[in-house]
């Protein structure tokens, strides 16, 4: 114990919670002296390279080929992503993958390259290996994307999983996005990244790293075109980036380099080159297709640590109903628990929950419980004495069960890599629907447990099934929450098989979309934590996770209100919309900060309502694409320079592009405009692309734009569907796709096409059919014709 755990283990002792303080302290202990006895010392190691090319094996797909000391697997997919890797690693086991995968494309060739290298070529892709192990993927063209220096291990003498280091180098003019749930971008620049999920214990602002949600993906985009590549190892990890400089026409470019070390696991990586669209709809048939929430889930959640009792929960619901304020979702954190113990309620406070539930659900409410992995160990908890029986909790390397500490005190944790134990979670759940509740947020999962210092999690050397292979904690912590929004999600599907499971979590990893979504976690009051939200939801939308959003507000202190406004602007085009503070955060409700912002709420709320049902055809085509809902300014034109290096706007869909107020007092603000006409949504004034344009932005609205010719499906005052149509720029034609959604259930509706075009000074819409071109059948409304 050095002078820094020394000092962290007095502050928590002196917080005021001194009981959960000395039990943090002792944990702290306790986890070092299981760490201590469970890990293997790290000793002499032996320093690796692959050495020279020996001789090649063709195979389906690509083949293998084999070095002096290791060997090179090369696959092309029929979906034109490429798998590689060394020392023998095949693509399963793993816990991103979705499905059987994809099949080899028959079509790709082993072939010789010149100087004793080989080549796989593929219709989409051609993979150069140099006789050193260096591997280029390569356009059809023969451009370079990427090149991957040959790889390093660093293998223990005495055995052990070896450490490895991989290097490559991008285009010059190439920009980094990715990597999970960063606050720092969307753009990723110079520095590094650890790839470990983790719980800061504090609110969080852009300088925080890492968050919550780490995945080792990276979309890379260039002129020459983008590029995702995936490195499929759960190990702790750390990516260090650094642009690359053009020589301003001196031909000394400077290329882009990125630096992968993993303390452990397979070296296999996959990549998928193409469009943005294309290399976004790849990663999901390789991942899994996002899981589709519930129409209700897309309208405005209310949450709060805070909510005491059923009397605090009417007050707000009639708050909102009596100033005519739309409410869809309102989320009950850990203070319904009993004593703070998972899958309870407190019954002196939440007497006739499930009451409660249904008389929201009239009134088109849902309420949504937080549920966490810490179950208290205590003889009388029905959650702890089952999972005892079931042998369902975490163990360490001798065979004990492994205790930390959560809010509900002393705690075990489900071991969420056993399917037995997924099982056993899921069925959990039936307590929950039984309370009423139509969906679940998980917090705390990375997973968390409280430790005066070191890391607070749990020990590196507890032992986890990894579906039946066996394994350390260091291996199974990034998917942790993973596998427990995988547990929630099967067992919630067999117990309301009609219903959509709504989970979204804090916590995850490359898959997550597959279960459902996530969130911000605890982002900081203030305007630098309003950019982060911003950065968070683009850049997990990148990585294949297309439903998130921030705790609008922030989840500690008080946002003024000009803050809170511009936060609640900025959430309504945001795919979850939920307003969320801590305990001891100020008010979130629109009424406490005045008559004006109010009003301007009021504004805000109605337009998302009457928004829904295009977040709702988003939900569909994300599910049938990959297509993230929110997506950067270069999403369509990713060779465009000026929107890659664009941070403060984002496209809606293809149909709109908002343009957020992120720094105070600002009345006005720059919007760099992609190609195509553009009309303000409120003005009508129309505005051309490429261009940087200067635009009002009173506090009553943020710019909101929308793309000449879109057909946006709308809720119209009656409360059915509508077209709104944006006129076409004379000479063109536009369109829309629109997914009729009852709401709920899993049926598959139609994709219905729309096309409008411009005939004279009137604007004409058809729906395209197999059997031809029909009329809409839901009313139509044209704007910003002149």
């Amino acid at each position: 114990m050095d002078g820094r755990d020394l000092v962290r283990s007095v502050s928590v002792v002196g917080s005021g919670r001194a009981a959960l303080g000395l039990r943090t302290v002792r944990a702290a202990w306790r986890s070092r002296r299981i760490d201590a006895a469970g890990l293997p010392r790290r000793g002499p190691e032996r320093a690796r390279v692959p050495g020279q090319v020996q001789g090649v094996e063709p195979g389906p797909g690509g083949g293998l080929i084999r070095f002096d000391r290791s060997e090179l697997r090369i696959v092309v997919a029929v979906n034109g992503a490429v798998f590689w890797g060394w020392d023998g690693a095949g693509a399963r086991p793993s816990y991103a993958l979705a499905g059987s995968g994809p099949e080899p494309d028959p079509r790709a060739v082993l072939e010789p390259d010149k100087d004793g290298g080989w080549r796989v070529v593929a219709e989409r892709v051609t993979v150069v290996v140099s006789r050193h192990g260096a591997v280029e993927v390569c356009t059809p063209g023969g451009v370079m994307l990427r090149r991957d220096l040959p790889p390093r291990w660093w293998e223990p003498v005495g055995g052990g999983a070896p450490r490895w280091m991989q290097r490559s180098e991008v285009a010059a003019d190439a920009r980094f996005f990715g990597l999970g749930g960063r606050a720092c971008g969307p753009r990723l620049r110079d520095g590094g990244y650890r790839l470990w999920n983790t719980d800061p214990g504090r609110a969080f602002g852009p300088g925080q790293d890492p968050l919550y949600l780490t995945m080792p993906v990276q979309l890379v985009v260039a002129d020459a075109g983008t590029h995702l590549v995936f490195h499929d190892t759960t190990w702790d990890g750390t990516v260090v980036l650094r642009e690359g400089e053009e020589g301003a026409g001196s031909g000394h470019d400077r290329a882009g380099r990125c630096e992968t070390r993993m303390d452990g696991g397979p070296l296999r990586c996959w990549v998928m080159v193409g469009t943005p669209a294309r290399v976004l709809h790849t990663w999901a048939s390789l991942t899994g297709a996002p899981a589709l929430p519930p129409a209700w889930a897309l309208g405005h959640h209310h949450a709060r640590w805070g909510f005491g009792s059923e009397q605090e929960v009417r007050r707000i619901v009639a708050g909102y109903q009596e100033r005519g304020l739309p409410l869809d979702a309102v989320h009950l954190d850990i203070d319904h628990y009993d004593d703070h113990q998972v899958f309870t309620v407190g019954q002196e406070r939440f007497p006739k929950l499930p009451v409660l539930a249904e008389e929201l659900r009239q009134d088109g409410i849902r309420l949504v419980s937080i549920v966490g992995p810490a179950v208290r160990a205590a003889p009388g908890n029905t959650v702890f004495e089952s999972g005892s029986a079931v042998d369902a909790f975490v163990r360490d390397a001798r065979g004990r069960t492994v205790r930390g500490v959560g809010w509900a005190g002393e705690s075990v944790f489900p071991d969420f890599t056993d399917a037995r134990v997924r099982a056993w979670w899921g069925g959990l759940y039936e307590e929950r629907l039984g309370q009423g509740f139509a969906g679940f947020w998980h917090d705390m999962n990375e997973p968390t447990s409280f430790s005066a210092f070191g890391e607070p999690t749990l020990p590196r050397s507890a032992r986890h099934a990894l579906e039946g292979r066996g394994g350390d904690h260091r291996e199974a912590h990034n998917v942790y929450a993973l596998c427990m929004a995988q547990a929630a999600c099967e067992g919630l599907r067999e117990l309301a098989p009609r219903e959509r499971p709504f989970v979204f979590s804090r916590s995850g990893w490359a898959g997550m979309q597959r279960y459902g979504g996530t969130w911000s976690g605890d982002v900081a009051t203030g305007w630098p934590g309003l950019r982060a939200s911003l950065s968070l939801v683009l850049g997990l939308g990148l990585c294949g996770v297309p439903y998130s959003g921030p705790d609008v507000g922030g989840f500690d202190g008080s946002p003024s209100p000009e803050l809170y406004l511009r936060w609640l602007q900025l959430g309504a085009y945001l795919p979850l919309f939920r307003t969320h503070a801590g305990l001891r955060a100020g008010r979130r409700e629109p009424w406490e900060f005045g008559a004006e912002v109010l009003e301007h709420a009021r504004v805000v709320l109605l337009e998302r309502r009457r928004l829904v049902p295009y977040f709702v055809t988003l939900s569909h085509l994300a599910r049938r694409t990959g297509a993230p809902y929110v997506r950067p300014l270069w999403w369509g034109a990713s060779e465009d320079r000026a929107l890659r290096d664009c941070e403060d706007t984002f496209l809606l869909g293809d149909s709109l592009l908002v343009a957020p107020v992120l720094d105070p007092g600002a009345g006005r603000r720059a919007v760099q405009m992609p190609r195509g006409h553009w009309y303000d949504t409120v003005t009508e004034e129309v505005y051309e692309g490429p261009a940087r344009v200067l635009v009002d932005a009173p506090l009553s609205r943020i710019p909101v734009f929308a793309r000449a010719g879109a057909v946006l499906p709308v809720r119209g005052d009656d409360g059915g569907l509508e077209l709104e149509v944006w006129a076409p720029a004379r000479g063109r034609t536009g369109g829309g796709l629109v997914v009729p959604d009852a709401g709920d259930g899993w049926d598959e509706p139609e994709i219905e096409r729309y096309v409008a075009r411009r005939q004279g000074g009137r604007v004409v819409v058809t729906r395209d059919r197999e059997g031809g071109v029909t009329e809409p059948p839901y009313p139509v409304r044209v704007r910003g014709l002149d």
